[in-house]
């Protein structure tokens, strides 16, 4: 993806996996998404970080069944974080308030995917 040398210290690899929910009791270790994002003193999502190294702010979507989705991760104007696959909005993934959250093991992040929202624990957080 990014040659980790030159990722400036702030930068870390984020695993969510898919949390338990209604259609899903027990959530499920197979689905989730790697994240390469900068992260600020709180882990939360850093914009100024964000904003000098866009270009190494990666996404991998994964999950059982289906081929991984690579992407990036990208700001609206008045702040909201979503993931972007390809060209166009249509298969856009908007964040839940992800520039509210806390990147840290155990912590809850929310992701609307085709058109549904879903859970996803935080099960890693560590340099690249």
């Amino acid at each position: 993806m990014t040659d980790r040398k030159i990722l400036p210290p702030a930068f870390r690899h984020v695993r969510l996996l898919l949390a338990r929910g209604k259609d899903r009791p027990s959530g499920d270790r197979s689905e989730g998404y790697d994240l390469l994002v900068p992260l600020d003193a709180d882990n939360r999502l850093d914009a100024a970080e964000w904003k000098a190294h866009q270009q190494d702010c990666r996404v991998r979507h994964f999950r059982p069944g289906a081929e991984d989705r690579i992407g990036r991760l990208r700001r609206k104007p008045g702040g909201q974080w979503f993931f972007d696959y390809e060209e166009g909005e249509r298969d856009d993934e908007m964040g839940f308030r992800l520039g509210d959250e806390r990147f840290v093991t155990g912590e809850y992040v929310s992701v609307d995917s085709e058109g549904t929202m879903h859970t996803y624990q935080v099960a890693r957080v560590e340099k690249p």
